[in-house]
């Protein structure tokens, strides 16, 4: 280790490399199976089996204020302490965020696993196959041989001993204040993964019983305005004929072919009204994930929550195991317990106010401040009278809204006329409009991307780097300051609840889902909306990022409108009314 980081280290009293083997099924709260410290500086190791790990009352390993704990992938650590009942400690480094940090936006043939970690600096690994079968050995049984016992745990030895060959090695690239507070992200992602999200069992389970039947029943009724399904199968020939009946244009694919993928149909739904129904069914038939979900015996469904997985350092959770990822109309299926509620709060037009807040320009904040930024765009520029509301001149506002978000991605007039539904020369003048009226807003997005070029390297506030390659194209990075701050933003706001006691079931994207006993949930709606507003702050400087709250309560269930009547209509089917919105 060199000299350099010896001394980044030489603030802790103590430092331990720690991994867990525990087993996690069925939506259920890991098992933990065993566990390895190892303390750097003496190179003592200390090994627990379960029957061990359950007779102690707290870690087997120092956490006091100057001490660290390093781990990869900290919060599956994290989760195994909490289900031994045990507080987790003050100080992490989290390998894995670091790994992310070091190499995020280059390309890493084989991921960002442990054992890729070690392989892309070239260091000393076990066999995939070997990690594989030791996995399949400690998931496949619930009890283990003398001699199996022996073999997980130097399985689980092996880990420990590259972790801290990769903390040498990584060390001196590391940005010990903001890794820390990276690894405290980590104790809140253990506890949303804990808590789950609450799924009403019953009515889940009748749902994925009889979806087979449901589904033809379904496609019958909804297709006979269409008529573009041969049984449950989509039919292109049917489909172009339906099209030409009702003179509805196509986008096409480069090869001539119609363009049929989700976000296609979306847009053209909003243009044509007659075509929602039939992407809905679409999305049912192919995005039925609710057989995915892995539903725990306590009713929450719980599922990796993928923190610092994308480049802009937001979360990816398991698409199809995440109730979150499920189609609007299956939603309802998340229904909070007896005497609990429910709250869904989002942060409201976060990258605008995230945009206004890093530039500085006075124009865009005074926009957002005026509480819609949409419409407050279409008075700036003169589209509207100031007396404009929501209401009076919607169909501009909502124009206006694509060309304000689609900015923050660069979009071009082309894609933006398509979205809004208007013509190129109009989204054209509407993208000169919006550079007239912020100017400020646009030198500050054109330094942040040539500087970035120039550097190779973007970051945000806390220093989520994402390293350029010459692949890269201008237009797709204006929006990572906001994405990246936004979730700088998500986990300030984490933090600051778990560690106050709040139930955070899940982050999802910009908002989080909350849970509370009825007596209490009003107060802890009230006091996480304070939280993610001060969180805000500390990214924006000045600019308060406003939240919208949804509060369910028992016996009500979570409803997203847009997918009201699907749901209504699929459990009418399936022989559950009682479950309908």
């Amino acid at each position: 280790m060199s000299n350099t980081s010896l001394g980044l280290l030489d603030a802790f009293g103590s430092i331990s490399l720690v991994d867990c083997e525990f087993r996690s099924l069925d939506g259920n709260r890991p098992e933990p199976v065993c566990m390895v410290v190892k303390d750097l500086r003496s190179g003592v190791l200390k090994k627990y089996w379960q029957d061990d790990l359950r007779k102690l009352d707290r870690a087997p390993f120092p956490m006091g204020q100057t001490d660290l704990m390093v781990a990869y992938f900290a919060s599956a650590e994290f989760g195994c302490m909490l289900e031994l009942g045990w507080e987790l400690p003050n100080n992490v480094i989290d390998l894995f965020a670091e790994h992310r940090v070091e190499t995020n936006g280059l390309y890493l043939p084989t991921g960002n696993s442990f054992l890729s970690a070690l392989a892309w600096r070239g260091l000393t690994r076990i066999e995939v196959a070997v990690k594989d079968a030791m996995r399949d050995l400690i998931l496949g049984q619930s009890s283990w041989s003398p001699v199996q016992q022996v073999e997980i745990m130097d399985y689980c030895t092996s880990d420990v001993e590259g972790l801290d060959v990769l903390l040498r090695t990584m060390l001196s690239k590391i940005d010990l204040p903001r890794a820390l507070l990276r690894g405290r992200y980590t104790k809140a992602v253990a506890h949303m993964e804990r808590n789950g999200i609450p799924i009403d069992t019953a009515v889940h389970e009748v749902l994925v019983a009889k979806w087979g039947s449901v589904r033809k029943v379904l496609t019958k009724y909804i297709d006979r305005d269409y008529g573009v399904y041969d049984g449950v199968t989509f039919k292109r020939g049917r489909f172009a004929e339906f099209l030409r009946r009702q003179r509805i244009p196509w986008p096409r694919s480069e090869s001539g072919g119609l363009k049929l993928d989700d976000e296609t149909f979306k847009l053209q739904a909003i243009q044509w009204p007659i075509l929602e129904s039939l992407r809905e069914l679409r999305q049912a038939l192919g995005r039925m994930y609710l057989p995915n979900l892995q539903v725990g015996d306590d009713g929450r469904c719980r599922t990796l929550l993928g923190p610092f997985s994308t480049k802009t350092g937001r979360n990816q959770a398991a698409t199809k195991k995440f109730p979150f990822a499920l189609c609007k109309w299956q939603r309802p299926v998340i229904k909070p317990p007896e005497n609990w509620g429910l709250c869904y709060i989002d942060y409201s037009s976060q990258e605008i106010g995230i945009a206004g807040g890093q530039s500085g320009d006075e124009r865009l904040i005074a926009a957002y401040n005026a509480g819609d930024p949409y419409l407050a765009f279409a008075k700036d520029t003169g589209l509207i009278p100031q007396d404009a509301t929501r209401e009076s001149h919607g169909a501009m506002r909502n124009i206006c809204k694509v060309v304000v978000i689609g900015l923050n991605y660069g979009l071009g007039a082309e894609n933006m006329a398509h979205q809004a539904g208007i013509s190129v020369a109009l989204a054209t003048e509407l993208i000169e409009r919006h550079r007239h009226t912020y100017p400020t807003y646009w030198r500050w997005s054109e330094e942040v991307v040539v500087s970035g070029l120039l550097r190779n390297e973007m970051s945000s506030i806390f220093g989520w780097r994402r390293q350029l390659r010459g692949m890269d194209r201008p237009t797709s990075l204006m929006n990572f300051p906001m994405q990246a701050n936004g979730a700088e933003m998500m986990r300030l706001a984490a933090i600051a609840a778990t560690e106050e006691g709040i139930e955070v079931c899940a982050p999802v994207h910009d908002a989080f889902l909350i849970a509370a006993p009825l007596d209490v949930l009003d107060e802890h709606v009230s006091r996480m909306r304070e939280l993610m507003t001060k969180a805000s702050l500390v990214v924006t400087g000045n600019v308060p990022i406003r939240t919208d709250a949804k509060i369910i309560r028992f016996p009500d269930r979570f409803v997203d409108e847009e997918g009201v009547d699907m749901w209504n209509l699929v459990v009418q089917m399936a022989g559950i009314p009682e479950a309908q919105v």
